[in-house]
């Protein structure tokens, strides 16, 4: 029977993804790599005021790369290692993630990021800003805009194709990732602070009040990370391989069949 599949695909018998007894363990990935990100994204402007500027522009931008490097390698599998509303919308758009999760991972993503800002200002108090993402002195807030929207658009446009079966790069799409996010940060970050993440920039917005600029965080992302989904596209055709569904929702294993969920039909 041709719909046999279509029908075990939506079963709640393997729908392990919406299995609470993962979800959690998934949602708490997306805590701990967002709180990750944001304490060495934010940090390093934080312990960089804090010490009197021993850490520099250079290591500041390449700490949240290589957090990010860690963070996929070590629990990518878990949840996909999204660690960005812009990321998570992406995915969702392209077919790869479910957008009934989108609310979830966004919301912890959030609280991540609040989470890690406070856990700074508690250590070090009100320096640095808090690692606040502005636009920098001499630019606009639309030049600002401008490089978040076009670095998001590498940027996505990295996650995407890496989590491709076409790419089938496996471990080395987070060399990928953590690469571009250091190169990015090295040549624009004087103009904006090279976030290309509303929530990395959320946080020290929420923590010190200040949402005068927030917009160029939300904006420039959440577009960016759509237009590369339509490069997508033109590049792949749809979305939805094997490959890009597990990169986006994580490899968890199995779980056991829920209680009381009636198996599938099989096809005959």
């Amino acid at each position: 029977m041709a719909l046999a599949p279509l029908i075990e695909l939506e079963s709640p018998w393997s729908r392990e993804f919406d299995d609470a007894r993962t979800e959690w363990r998934r949602l708490f990935s997306e805590f701990l790599g967002t709180f990750l990100l944001v304490l060495a994204g934010a940090g390093g402007a934080v312990v960089d005021a804090a010490s009197g500027g021993q850490i520099g522009r250079g290591a500041g931008v390449t700490a949240p790369g290589l957090m990010v490097l860690a963070v996929i390698l070590f629990m990518g599998t878990v949840s996909g290692a999204h660690l960005n509303p812009a990321v998570t919308l992406a995915f969702a758009l392209r077919g790869d993630f479910p957008w009934r999760r989108v609310p979830g991972y966004i919301v912890v993503q959030l609280v991540a990021a609040v989470a890690a800002c406070l856990v700074l200002r508690l250590i070090f108090g009100d320096v640095g800003g808090l690692g606040a993402t502005l636009p920098g002195a001499g630019f606009t807030d639309w030049q600002a805009v401008a490089v978040e929207l076009l670095l998001t658009v590498g940027l996505v446009s990295t996650i995407l194709g890496t989590a491709s079966s076409a790419q089938n790069v496996g471990p080395l799409s987070a060399l990928a990732v953590g690469g571009y996010i250091v190169l990015a940060g090295l040549w624009s970050s004087p103009v904006s602070g090279a976030s290309m993440n509303p929530a990395r920039s959320f946080g020290p917005a929420l923590v010190t009040g200040d949402f005068s600029a927030y917009w160029v965080y939300l904006a420039g992302p959440v577009l960016g990370g759509a237009i590369a989904v339509g490069m997508a596209f033109l590049l792949r055709g749809r979305g939805g391989d094997a490959g890009g569904r597990a990169a986006a929702r994580g490899e968890l294993p199995e779980a056991q069949p829920i209680p009381g969920a009636v198996p599938p039909p099989r096809a005959s």
